[in-house]
């Protein structure tokens, strides 16, 4: 089986095709948790396999996450997968169609490395959700992007980078599987710490980890902030430990739409899996 490892600004992930269909689609969680294993494997955050279009689209992508589970959409992967699918040809004019679980997202290259996709809309907007870990309210935005929507749970908190990393992993953790959230969710802390600038760091369900960089997490937070007058929505910058993306928004009353991400793309290496176990 032949495979590309790609990262955008630090979300990794190993990308196969199966447009022939020549793995069986019920084997996708077991290759996918048994390759994204870090150490036992080639390791990443997640896998993508690309199949023939099923909707009017270009190409489709399957995403999993690390641990084998299905994921609804992931960003950064979908950037990955455009400039894939644009430097093979799938697209038209710099730009791909991509079919995912949660609904079309498009791609356009931007340059070389520099790849733009239009996450899926918001189909659930709640800005102020409180959870409580420990006897401390936490004021969450709750966002669905897509549907079924990818569920984020994004955290102000000017202070978030003061909290010992252990001790953030355990309150993102609580977060994540608390009974407000009935999907599960990516939990993102952040503070906007500049004009129209935000840092944020991103605990992703299905990692059941911190993350170099979420994508969807990005769009989310970006969102959220536009929709609370903190930030402006456009070109916004949002810095994760992974690098640097921007969010632009169109708010139309209490929701928005037309969420874009914008960010690096890196070839990482191709070869073939030769994984005895496999």
């Amino acid at each position: 089986m032949r495979f590309m490892k790609m990262q955008g600004a630090g979300n990794d992930f190993i990308l196969m095709e199966n447009l022939d269909g020549s793995i069986d689609p019920a084997a996708y969680p077991r290759l996918a948790a048994r390759l994204c294993s870090r150490r036992l494997s080639v390791g990443a955050d997640g896998m993508m396999i690309l199949e023939p279009p099923r909707q009017g689209g270009d190409v489709r992508m399957a995403f999993f996450n690390n641990d084998g589970s299905v994921g609804e959409m992931c960003g950064n992967a979908a950037r990955c997968v455009s400039r894939y699918a644009v430097e093979r040809g799938f697209g038209r004019g710099g730009e791909v169609r991509i079919e995912t679980t949660a609904g079309l997202v498009t791609g356009r290259c931007v340059s070389k490395r520099m790849y733009t996709v239009r996450l899926n809309d918001p189909s659930v907007i709640d800005l102020h959700r409180s959870v409580e870990v420990e006897g401390v309210a936490y004021d969450c935005s709750y966002l669905e992007l897509g549907d079924p929507g990818i569920p984020h749970a994004v955290v102000l908190r000017d202070d978030w980078r003061g909290i010992p990393e252990e001790r953030l992993r355990e309150i993102c953790r609580a977060i994540r599987w608390d009974r407000s959230f009935p999907k599960g969710a990516n939990v993102t802390f952040c503070r906007v710490d500049g004009e129209n600038s935000v840092d944020a760091r991103t605990f992703e369900r299905g990692v059941e980890d911190f993350t170099l960089a979420c994508g969807t997490g990005c769009g989310s937070t970006v969102t959220a902030l536009t929709l609370r007058g903190l930030v402006s929505g456009v070109n916004t910058r949002i810095t994760m430990p992974g690098g640097t993306l921007y969010v632009t928004v169109t708010p139309e009353g209490d929701t928005a739409r037309d969420i874009m991400l914008t960010g690096p793309t890196t070839l990482v290496a191709e070869g073939e899996i030769l994984d005895e176990e496999l």
